[in-house]
């Protein structure tokens, strides 16, 4: 069993380190002037006032430049070095070195203040990132609407085309296999004006853990997660969130079919249920854009520690640090996906999937639907080894 590593020690005020060393000065000067005095008395029968009023200058000026040193060394070490750096990085964010982040330092006051503007220059990076994909979400939602009814006119026209055909006769395996197609274009245009239209409906208040164990249950009793361990896990006290529960429902599913097709291939276990395992869940968590501890889940061992880097999360206008609210994830054991490759899933026709098995807006529709429910998604590692989705929606304010 890893033994957990010990809490690091807390670091010292600023207040504190000046006063313990002015503190220690103090007493190094009184010493000195005792010790000056000392001498000077011993040496005050063989010198002339002269020679004794020198020698005791010269000590003076020793003790004044040893202090000076030493009280330069204290103010240039626990202040003008930590100003410094926070200068520094200013300057690098300021020319456009984004990645720039405040380093540690001796004292808890500078540490705060470095960790502040860590924060401070996350949230500018949320922002930005966050107007970039309103302007793009806009603009593909425009291009995909125009594209979804010019192509749905001539669709259309075909579909009644194959119809006369199949009546005067034709090769049914051909209209069947044109028919086909067509309701694959259809598919994929009815998808392109899913992702465009906008929202009208009201939010309301929705419990995420009853929808969420209700889209299992839908999974299991069509069969879906027959060919993997599936698992649900709802912390308690999930908080009621705004939301609408059809569209959260949808994204499980979504969600939940993805990990499921990411798992093909993976050998089968006893009792016929496959080796690849989908945990679908939600709890009450705290939206944090940085580093955040790893909520526990009910089957993790006590003394398990899920190892996690730092990770980007987008940013939501209505959703600030530190908001409480409702965590649903959908996790995997599959392959996963590279980090380069995770704020693309949400754009519209990327996708990761063999040609003909996907359109590349599932991921698209979900994100869209969650974001305009007031919610954020993401993916990053899951501890299964493969992808976790997570959706969070804040809770409604008492």
């Amino acid at each position: 069993m890893p033994q957990p590593s010990p809490a690091p020690r807390p670091k010292p005020a600023l207040r504190t380190e000046l006063l313990f060393n002015l503190a220690f000065l103090a007493a190094a000067a009184l010493l000195l002037g005792v010790g000056t005095t000392l001498v000077a008395g011993v040496l005050a029968p063989g010198l002339t006032p002269n020679k004794l009023l020198g020698l005791v200058m010269l000590i003076v000026a020793l003790d004044v430049g040893i202090f000076i040193v030493f009280g330069g060394y204290l103010v240039r070490r626990h202040v003008l070095r930590p100003v410094e750096r926070l200068m520094a990085v200013a300057d690098a964010l300021a020319a456009g070195d984004l990645q720039a982040r405040a380093p540690d330092a001796e004292t808890r006051d500078f540490t705060l203040l470095g960790e502040r503007l860590n924060r401070m220059t996350d949230h500018l990076l949320d922002a930005q990132g966050h107007l970039v994909r309103a302007e793009k979400l806009a603009s593909v939602g425009r291009v995909a609407a125009g594209i979804a009814h010019e192509v749905g006119n001539p669709l259309g026209a075909i579909g009644t085309y194959v119809e006369v055909l199949r009546r005067r006769g034709a090769d049914p395996d051909v209209t069947a296999g044109i028919a086909r197609e067509i309701e694959r274009i259809d598919r994929i245009v009815r998808s392109l004006l899913d992702y465009a239209r906008p929202r009208e409906e009201a939010l309301q208040t929705i419990d995420p853990a009853p929808v969420v164990r209700g889209a299992f249950e839908l999974l299991q009793s069509q069969g879906a997660l027959r060919t993997v361990r599936a698992t649900l896990d709802l912390g308690p006290d999930v908080p009621l969130v705004l939301g609408r529960a059809h569209v959260l429902e949808q994204a499980v599913v979504n969600l939940a079919l993805n990990a499921v097709d990411a798992l093909e291939g993976v050998g089968m276990g006893a009792g016929g249920a496959g080796e690849g395992v989908v945990a679908v869940g939600a709890r009450r968590w705290t939206y944090e854009p940085g580093h955040t501890p790893v909520p526990r889940r009910s089957g993790d061992p006590r003394w398990s520690v899920f190892p996690r880097g730092p990770e980007r999360r987008p940013a939501h206008p209505e959703i600030a640090p530190g908001a409480p609210g409702a965590l649903v994830f959908v996790a995997d054991s599959g392959p996963g996906i590279p980090p380069e490759d995770r704020a693309k899933v949400f754009e519209p026709f990327f996708t990761t999937k063999q040609p003909g098995r996907g359109t590349g807006l599932g991921l698209a529709i979900v994100a869209r639907a969650i974001y305009d429910i007031g919610g954020l998604i993401w993916v990053d590692t899951a501890r299964e080894g493969g992808a976790v989705f997570k959706i969070f929606l804040p809770e409604i304010a008492q």
